[in-house]
């Protein structure tokens, strides 16, 4: 799909890939179990089916921090720990991998710039998504001309919590399941995170991971793989 003029995103499932069970079948995420030849096989094949040189898809070492980095090329094979990244080049592919957190794509297409976060319930409670906004800002980018998109996660009927936890979170992330417990809403708090940072044109892919089959995820099956979001200027 194109984002804004110039920006692509797409967002893959589990259908295609060589993965083996619980892992069928293109499972992206390198640190999971899965076999690392599938891996490098499935992120390969995925590049290729998006028109994106392998060779130049940028992949985070996620830690759930609120760390970002500006990048021009893949970091090789020992990513730093990060959770946001964000480039100018077109064609340079930025991914972020996610099995019921939120995948956050944003862009400034007058900048010509896009960034990507993983933004599960820790990085949201550190400001992962806010952290990328200023970052980019930094780099020339507006809050008022940026749009974004909040990926499919957890949803806030699903995401079942302690109360404790329930009553740490901010409140527009407190949610309570179908069947009347305690619940976070993480892409409720990603949204207001993103219009507090001045980012006014937020769209969703309102898919429940753990409700969608298609989509990897980690809450309904612990052993499994990893789907993305990927994100990349034309060039």
């Amino acid at each position: 799909m194109l984002l804004a003029e110039g920006v692509h995103v797409v967002i893959t499932d589990r259908s295609g890939g060589g993965s083996a069970p619980p892992y069928d079948g293109r499972n992206l995420g390198g640190a999971v179990g899965d076999e690392r030849d599938s891996v490098l096989a499935n992120r390969h094949d995925t590049a290729k089916e998006l028109g994106l040189d392998p060779d130049n898809v940028v992949f985070m070492r996620q830690v759930h921090s609120a760390d970002v980095a500006y990048v021009r090329e893949p970091f090789g094979d020992e990513p730093p720990a990060l959770d946001a990244i964000f480039t100018d080049r077109p064609g340079v592919g930025l991914a972020v991998l996610v099995a019921d957190c939120v995948p956050v794509v944003v862009a400034d297409p007058g900048a010509g710039l896009v960034g990507v976060a993983h933004s599960g319930r820790e990085g949201t409670f550190k400001g992962v998504v806010p952290a990328l906004v200023e970052a980019m800002t930094g780099h020339g980018a507006r809050p008022g001309t940026m749009v974004a998109l909040v990926g499919p996660s957890a949803c806030g009927l699903c995401y079942e919590v302690s109360p404790e936890l329930r009553e740490s979170a901010p409140p527009e992330m407190r949610s309570t399941t179908r069947l009347g417990t305690p619940a976070l809403d993480v892409r409720a708090g990603v949204t207001a995170q993103l219009r507090a940072a001045g980012v006014l044109d937020v769209r969703h892919d309102e898919r429940c991971t753990i409700e969608s089959p298609e989509l990897f995820s980690y809450r309904r099956e612990r052993v499994t793989g990893r789907f993305a979001a990927y994100a990349w200027l034309a060039g």
